[in-house]
């Protein structure tokens, strides 16, 4: 099944969140629903934001009355999706093929749980620099066609996915279930957790090779106060004692540098 919806999980951050939907609205097609899932913001300008793209392109706009945090705003998206679900946060821009580049990793691949595109800020999917956060193209949409027509997608495994574009299964959702609330609260490992319980599953993450999302980085949800700590790493460490050990393994023999370098060499 190749059916895939959109759940854009909302919390404050206007300015992003609106170059978000603007880009989400433009490039929107093949997509089942979008969901965009207001975690109870306090900006009073996200609710009529949020109505008015939900109007103008019949999506699904959700508002929570209470705040429940990202993991758990995250899950109640992909529940509501019956199909392959994009978490998408609200501090990126998606660009041209980018469903296309996805849908065809699904068409490409039987055994997927997760599947992340390229960006300028992802961590082991930064590109082209590994691990560096990259500037954005001058015309996102040109580099993305550039990408998607010229290059041949071998869709590499990664140890996790990244969560700022992060596309799950369907077949994951009923083999591994949801993001875990319990141990993730906030945010920050759930997708690291999920990755390595669907690994344990028999199940691969990949990285979708022919795909490009900008990701502004650190705004979606950070009026809360969250980012990355030692609190996170342990909560992470305590259900998976060998995750820095394999993180640092991949960074170490940097597999994706070959395919980085044809890309490179595809698209100049």
């Amino acid at each position: 099944m190749r059916k895939i919806d959109v759940v854009v999980p909302v919390y404050n951050a206007y300015a992003s969140v609106k170059e978000c939907l603007k880009s989400l609205s433009k490039h929107q097609q093949p997509v089942e629903k979008i969901y965009l899932i207001d975690d109870c913001s306090t900006d009073v300008r996200i609710k009529p934001l949020l109505n008015e793209f939900a109007k103008d392109n019949n999506w699904v706009v959700v508002y929570q009355d209470v705040n429940q945090g990202f993991v758990k705003t995250a899950n109640k998206g992909l529940k509501l999706s019956k199909n392959n679900t994009i978490l998408l946060n609200s501090d990126t821009i998606v660009s041209d093929n980018w469903l296309m580049g996805f849908k065809d990793c699904l068409t490409n691949n039987k055994d997927i749980a997760t599947a992340t595109a390229w960006s300028n800020n992802a961590e082991i999917c930064s590109f082209p620099e590994f691990l560096r956060n990259n500037p954005i193209p001058a015309d996102i949409d040109i580099f993305s066609r550039k990408l998607y027509d010229n290059y041949l997608p071998v869709y590499p495994e990664i140890p996790t996915a990244v969560g700022f574009c992060m596309l799950i299964t369907q077949q994951a959702k009923q083999v591994v279930g949801y993001l875990d609330e319990e141990q993730f609260g906030h945010g920050y490992g759930e997708e690291n957790d999920y990755s390595l319980r669907a690994t344990r599953a028999g199940l691969r993450n990949v990285i979708c090779d022919n795909v490009y999302v900008a990701h502004v980085g650190n705004q979606s949800f950070s009026d809360l106060g969250i980012k990355p700590d030692e609190s996170s790493m342990k909560r992470l460490l305590e259900k998976h004692p060998k995750y820095l050990e394999l993180i640092q393994d991949f960074i170490s023999k940097d597999p994706l540098a070959e395919v980085r370098k044809t890309i490179l060499s595809k698209i100049g």
